[in-house]
């Protein structure tokens, strides 16, 4: 059998990438309608925050699970799964009559999209040769980012134009429609579509309990550092254009709501075309570690600079979000670097792990942030809505920096891969 042709290939996992395209778009969503749900709702800072965070809670309980779901059913079913269950949970956060209607939406939102980039991740290891996957991972981080960009400035006009409602309405129909296409043409791998998989028969999951699969995962060291260390390379990217970057650029830097909303998609952007570029670097290099390492040491010096130096003039302080959020492109090579570090079969599981690590950077910093804004709250008002000084974002935002430190510190204990799976010898 001959492998499947590339626009096959791309089309299996493209659509298991639309869904992760939705995800990106609720994750980031609120961030453009923090007015309209402030005010609908009436929520400081904090409730603000655990409001958008309740995504979060639930996509990161659900990578691990969904790992080992794609593992042993199969990416199809999951993917198909996942996006009906988000129709269901944009509805519901459409039609909210209260914060806490609002929140369950979220929270399915969450549980339910939560299941795309790992299921992508598994449909990339059987549709695509291995050489592609650090690569597919960032064009799949490009693809989710694009939906966030849908949530930055179209978003934003439609809602002036039609409400918040109704276009999460028109949201959940989208995503109806996705899971339609999904069951219709995603297949988990080549053989069933009549081609070769890229993924040899005795490297599939073998025939164990799933409370057995995640004890053979907790014997790697890797596997659970990496829960912490992508936090720190995603929290400020997570937190900052996902949340709390469109009130900081209007109230400190006389920004327009739509102005601010371009910057963040401008981050956003540049995070996922950097992804893109970091992982075929990492595999030039043969290596894994520098490049995260160099990551996060320019992540914390760029962003030093937003934290501590107030009235920048708007020109630069946009080239530094622009390069914080390149910087933690980096990230991106935390997927491989935990596939190279378990045997084959632990991929999904290992990915879930990862992911969960990842979100981390968001469902914690996010509320976090919102409860340290609250508690240096000056009483200013506008609308209803709080209003926060510099310093207030300060203390806010000068966390994540330890977060980054934390995640160089634990870097060191990862072993490098040298880009190739456990066991193999490194490149000469």
């Amino acid at each position: 059998m001959h492998p499947p042709p590339p626009s096959l290939a791309w089309l299996v996992w493209g659509l298991g990438a639309l869904l992760y395209l939705i995800a990106y778009y609720h994750r980031v969503a609120p961030a453009v309608i923090t007015r309209e749900l402030s005010s609908e709702f009436g929520l400081s800072g904090a409730a603000l925050g655990n409001l958008s965070a309740f995504y979060f809670y639930s996509y990161a309980a659900v990578q691990i699970p969904t790992g080992v779901l794609a593992d042993r059913w199969g990416p199809r079913k999951v993917l198909t799964l996942g996006a009906s269950l988000t129709a269901m949970g944009t509805l519901l956060f459409a039609l909210a009559p209260s914060v806490s209607w609002a929140s369950a939406g979220r929270f399915i939102i969450g549980a339910s999209a939560g299941v795309a980039f790992v299921s992508t991740l598994k449909l990339a290891g059987h549709w695509m040769h291995a050489r592609q996957f650090a690569f597919v991972s960032g064009v799949g981080l490009f693809v989710g980012v694009m939906g966030a960009t849908l949530a930055g400035v179209p978003l934003r006009a439609l809602v002036d134009q039609l409400g918040w409602r109704p276009v999460m309405l028109a949201s959940a129909a989208v995503a109806a429609c996705a899971a339609i296409a999904i069951w219709l043409v995603v297949r988990d791998d080549p053989r069933e579509r009549g081609y070769a998989s890229f993924v040899p028969p005795h490297a599939h999951a073998p025939q164990v309990s799933i409370l057995g699969q995640l004890r053979e995962v907790a014997r790697e060291r890797a596997a659970w550092l990496m829960v912490i260390i992508p936090g720190g390379t995603a929290t400020i990217v997570l937190t900052f254009p996902g949340l709390w970057g469109v009130p900081f650029l209007v109230t400190q830097y006389g920004f327009t709501q739509r102005e601010a909303a371009s910057v963040c998609s401008a981050m956003l952007v540049a995070w996922a075309v950097s992804c893109m570029a970091f992982g075929p670097w990492s595999e030039r290099m043969g290596r894994r570690k520098p490049i995260y390492a160099g990551g996060l040491a320019a992540m914390m010096a760029l962003w030093s600079i937003v934290v501590f130096v107030p009235a920048m003039p708007r020109a630069l302080l946009v080239a530094v979000l622009v390069a914080v959020a390149i910087a933690s492109g980096t990230f991106i090579v935390t997927f491989a670097l935990a596939k190279e570090s378990v045997p084959a079969h632990l991929g999904g599981t290992v990915a879930g792990i990862s992911n969960m690590g990842v979100m981390l950077g968001g469902m914690v910093m996010q509320p976090l942030a919102g409860y340290v804004l609250d508690r240096h709250w000056a009483g200013r008002l506008d609308a209803g809505v709080r209003v926060y000084d510099f310093a207030a974002y300060q203390w806010a935002f000068g966390m994540m920096l330890g977060w980054c430190a934390l995640s160089m510190a634990l870097l060191v204990l990862i072993p490098e891969t040298y880009c190739r799976p456990r066991g193999s010898s490194p490149a000469r």
